[in-house]
C-alpha cells in the first residue's frame, strides 16, 4: 500500500550537507588559527626616504653591511618597499640597528625601526593567514592619549574668517571701518554708513551662508555682528581632529613604526599607540610639536641683538646664539606654502633641510627676495606647548606657550624661488626629525598629552605567559570537570570547547584592526566558561528527562530542544552588555567587549549546533536502552 505521507527523518539525525558544513567551517577555523601557533622573529624595518619604497640595491648593500660585521641573519626581504631583516636575538638585532642607521645617514631620509615580524610560512601568507595583532600591553611600547586644543581650531577659523571678510569686502568695492574678533560677542564689521551695513550683512549671508549675522548701533559706528552657529563649531571640531590625526599619521608612517594604532576617542581625544618603541621622548616631540616654519625679514634698523623692536618687528631669539634678531611681523612665506622637505648635507658635511614650497609660495619668495639681495631673511621656527596644571588630581591644561625661534638668518645671496634649503646648527637627527615635521604637515590645532604609558618589552612577554597560563589552566579545569561528570557527553561539551577557542583566535585574526589586549585575554577565559554552561544546560536537561522516564534518544531531543530557549535568552543578553560596553567603551574596554562578543557568538554556535552534530553522529537513528550522560 502506498502513502502520500512525507517520510520522516530520524530522530536526532543530521543531513550530509550540515556535517560538510560543519567540516569546512572547522577546517577554515584551523587554517586561520594556524599562524598564531609560528610566533615571531625579531627583526628590522628599514623604509625609504618619506615613505617611499626602498629601492633594491639599497636593500642589497644593507644587507652586505650587516654581512661584513659579521650581523647573522636568519631571513631577508624586501616587499613592498619595505626591508625587513629578520635576526635569532635581541643583541644582533640592537647591534643591526645602529649598523644600519650609520650605514644610511647622509644617504637621505630613511626610517629604521625595531619591529616583531609575524613568522608565517609563505604558503599560509598566500592564504590570507595573518596572526593576532598584538596590543600594547602585550607586545611593549609607548601609549599616548592626545587632547586637541578646541579654543586654537576655532580661534584659527575665526582669524580666517576676518581675512576672508576683508578680502571680500575689498573686492566688491566696500568700505569698512574695521574687522575685528570681540571675545565672547563674535567677529564685529564695522561701517560708518548704514547703507554700507546693510549691503556687508547681505554679502556675508550670501557668501558664508553658514554664519548667522544681526546688525547693531553703537558708538557712532554701525556694526554687523557675526556668529558660529553650533551646528558650524561641531564640524571645525570635527574637522580640526580628522585632520590631526591624518597629520599624526603621516608623521607615523615615517617613523617606521609597525602596526601603529591611531584613532578619535572621544570628540576632543585622539589615542596614538606604537608598539616596539621605547624612546617614548623622540615619540612625544615628533607627534606632538605643532611645527610652523615661517620666512621673514629681518629689521636691519634695530642693529645687533637689539633689545626693543621697531614699529612692524618683534623680538625673536636665536637659541644657538643667544642673540635677538628684530624681525618683521609679516612673513614672506609661511609653512602652508610647504610641499617638501628633506634632510641633506652643505660642502662643509653640516646637516641642511631642503625646501620645496607651492607655485604661489614660490613666486612670494621669488617677488620677495629679488628686491632685498644681500639683506638677511630669518626662518623663524614656531611651537606651541601646552600649560599643565593638576586639578582635583587630574591633569588639565590651563594654557599655551608659543614659542618663537630664529633657526638661522642668512643674507639672500640671489633671488630665490620654489625650492631652497634650510641651514643652521642642526645635529643630523634634528635635521631628520625638523624635515619629517614640516613635510608631514602642520597639525590644525595644538595637541596636549593628557595620558602617556610606556610598556616594555620584558612585562608585554610577562603578560603574553601569564595570559597563556590562565587560558590554559582554566581550560583544563573545564576538561577535566566536564569528562569526569559527563563522561562520553562530556567529551562531546571538551570537542566543542576547543572548537569555539579556535574559532574565536581565528575571527579575532581576520578582523582588520582587531587586537588582542591583557582585558581581551580575559575575555577569552570568561568565554570559556560561558561556553560549557551552554552544554551543562543541555546535559541537566537530558538528565532530567531521563529521570522522568523519558526515552534516551528521546531525552537527547527533548534536551536540546527544550534548553535552546534559555541558552538564547543568557547569551543575548550578555550580548547586548557587550555591544553596550564596545559601544561607550575605550581602550581595554573596548578589547574585552570584543572578545567576549565574538566568543559568545562561536559559543552558541559550537554549543548547540556542533555538539548535537557529535551526539547525533554517536547516538543518532539508533533504538538506545542507555546513554552515557
Amino acid at each position: 500500500m502506498f502513502s502520500n505521507q512525507p517520510q520522516m527523518r530520524p530522530i536526532n539525525t543530521f543531513a550530509a550537507w550540515k556535517y560538510v558544513m560543519l567540516l569546512v567551517f572547522l577546517g577554515l577555523g584551523i587554517l586561520f588559527a594556524l599562524p598564531n601557533m609560528y610566533g615571531e622573529d625579531l627583526a628590522l624595518q628599514v623604509s625609504g626616504e618619506k615613505g617611499s619604497p626602498i629601492a633594491q640595491d639599497v636593500f642589497l648593500e644593507i644587507e652586505k653591511e650587516l654581512k661584513d660585521n659579521q650581523i647573522e641573519l636568519k631571513k631577508s626581504s624586501n616587499d613592498s618597499g619595505k626591508a625587513l631583516f629578520r635576526f635569532l636575538d635581541s643583541e644582533s638585532q640592537l647591534k643591526a640597528r645602529d649598523i644600519v642607521s650609520e650605514f644610511l645617514r647622509g644617504k637621505g631620509d630613511y626610517g629604521v625601526a625595531l619591529n616583531l615580524a609575524p613568522a608565517t610560512p609563505e604558503w599560509l601568507k598566500s592564504l590570507g593567514g595573518e596572526p593576532l595583532k598584538l596590543g600594547l600591553d602585550l607586545r611593549g611600547g609607548v601609549h599616548f592619549l592626545m587632547e586637541v586644543d578646541m579654543g586654537s581650531a576655532i580661534n584659527k577659523k575665526e582669524d580666517q574668517y576676518v581675512s576672508d571678510f576683508k578680502t571680500t569686502f575689498r573686492e566688491k568695492k566696500l568700505r569698512y571701518a574695521s574687522v575685528i574678533k570681540v571675545k565672547n560677542v563674535g567677529i564685529l564689521a564695522r561701517f560708518r554708513k548704514t547703507e554700507d551695513m546693510e549691503r556687508a550683512e547681505g554679502i556675508i549671508r550670501q557668501s558664508f551662508s553658514e554664519l548667522s549675522t544681526r546688525t547693531r548701533e553703537k558708538d557712532g559706528l554701525f556694526e554687523v555682528v557675526v556668529t558660529i552657529p553650533e551646528v558650524k563649531l561641531k564640524e571645525i571640531k570635527d574637522y580640526a581632529v580628522k585632520q590631526n590625526i591624518a597629520t599624526l599619521r603621516n608623521r607615523i608612517n615615517e617613523l617606521g613604526v609597525a602596526e601603529p594604532l591611531i584613532q578619535q576617542q572621544g570628540s576632543e581625544r585622539i589615542l596614538v599607540q606604537l608598539p616596539g618603541v621605547q624612546d617614548s621622548e623622540r615619540a612625544k616631540r615628533i607627534l606632538g610639536t605643532t611645527a610652523i616654519v615661517e620666512f621673514r625679514l629681518v629689521n636691519e634698523s634695530a642693529g645687533y641683538n637689539p633689545t626693543k623692536a621697531p614699529s612692524g618687528s618683534e623680538l625673536i631669539l636665536q637659541k644657538s646664539s643667544g642673540a635677538n634678531y628684530a624681525i618683521k611681523k609679516s612673513p614672506v612665506v609661511d609653512g602652508s606654502h610647504l610641499t617638501d622637505a628633506s634632510v641633506g648635507y652643505d660642502e662643509n658635511g653640516m646637516p641642511q633641510i631642503n625646501v620645496v614650497l607651492d607655485s604661489k609660495g614660490g613666486n612670494k619668495m621669488l617677488l620677495m627676495t629679488s628686491k632685498n639681495i644681500n639683506k638677511p631673511m630669518a626662518i623663524v621656527m614656531i611651537e606651541t606647548k601646552a600649560i599643565y596644571e593638576r586639578v582635583n588630581e587630574e591633569l588639565k591644561v590651563v594654557g599655551q606657550n608659543v614659542i618663537k625661534n630664529v633657526v638661522s638668518a642668512p643674507n639672500i645671496g640671489a633671488a630665490l624661488g620654489t625650492k631652497f634649503r634650510i641651514t643652521g646648527q642642526f645635529t643630523p637627527t634634528e635635521a631628520h626629525d625638523l624635515a619629517l615635521i614640516l613635510r608631514s604637515g602642520s597639525l590644525i590645532a595644538p595637541v596636549y598629552f593628557v595620558e602617556e604609558r610606556t610598556v616594555g618589552p620584558s612585562l608585554g612577554k610577562q603578560n603574553i605567559e601569564l595570559g597563556k597560563t590562565s587560558i590554559l589552566v582554566g581550560f583544563i579545569a573545564v576538561l577535566i570537570f566536564m569528562l569526569v561528570y559527563y563522561r562520553v557527553f562530556g567529551i562531546v561539551a571538551n570537542i566543542a570547547l576547543m572548537s569555539n577557542l579556535v574559532f574565536i583566535i581565528a575571527i579575532m585574526s581576520l578582523i582588520p584592526g582587531a587586537t588582542l589586549t591583557l582585558p581581551g585575554i580575559a575575555g577569552i577565559v570568561l568565554t570559556v566558561g560561558m561556553a560549557v554552561d551552554a552544554n551543562v544546560l543541555i546535559f541537566e536537561r537530558i538528565r532530567e528527562e531521563l529521570r522522568e522516564g523519558t526515552k534516551p534518544a528521546q531525552a537527547i531531543h527533548n534536551g536540546y530542544d527544550k534548553a535552546f530557549s534559555t541558552i538564547a535568552d543568557a547569551n543575548v543578553t550578555t550580548l547586548i552588555a557587550a555591544l553596550v560596553l564596545f559601544g561607550i567603551g575605550t581602550g581595554p574596554v573596548a578589547g574585552f567587549a570584543v572578545t567576549l562578543f565574538i566568543g559568545i557568538i562561536t559559543s552558541m554556535f559550537t554549543a548547540i549546533i556542533g555538539s548535537r552534530a557529535i551526539i547525533n553522529l554517536i547516538y543518532g537513528g539508533k533504538a538506545l536502552n542507555k546513554i552515557s550522560i
